[in-house]
């Protein structure tokens, strides 16, 4: 019980998680209820949703930016694509996510991506010319080696007692 609803919790908080296809089938149905207990938003769902959730800052998450986003679905509020087998035992993986994502996570994706983002195309036609990298020059082999410390009295100084220092 408390795996599912750690996994629902999750599931909340940050909209997209990665399981085994057993336990995100497992969790599916408590998420749906929560869910539904969102679109109700009264007193009384809260209370039922916070026995089960434990925590006050995902309750809100969930009737204030989550349950409004199916207002108009009936059902089917989560789904759990299959991914590759986990490597160390082969167990099957699947991602598991809600139907519908807040504009902060979708946010959150185009900010990582390292495609250039309009705003910075304006920045670099009103410079007129494109940055240029400065030129690194070759380090020479005697540099390499001054920088690159040797491994074994590294691990004499890592191993020295405190008063031989």
């Amino acid at each position: 019980k408390a795996l599912l609803e750690n996994l629902v919790r999750n599931l909340i908080l940050y909209q997209r998680i990665q399981t085994t296809n057993v336990k995100a089938k497992a969790a599916q149905p408590l998420a749906e209820r929560l869910i539904t207990l969102g679109k109700a938003n009264t007193l009384h769902s809260r209370r039922q949703a916070f026995a089960i959730l434990q925590d006050r800052t995902i309750i809100k998450k969930l009737f204030d930016e989550i349950a409004p986003l199916f207002k108009n679905r009936n059902g089917g509020y989560t789904r759990v694509l299959h991914m590759n087998p986990r490597v160390g035992d082969a167990a099957p993986m699947a991602l598991w996510e809600l139907v519908e994502k807040t504009p902060e996570f979708t946010e959150v994706k185009k900010k990582t991506k390292k495609a250039e983002t309009p705003e910075a195309a304006p920045k670099k036609a009103e410079t007129g010319k494109p940055k240029e990298k400065p030129s690194r020059e070759a380090p020479s082999k005697e540099k390499k080696l001054e920088k690159k410390p040797d491994f074994v009295s590294n691990l004499k100084k890592f191993f020295r007692r405190k008063g031989q220092e």
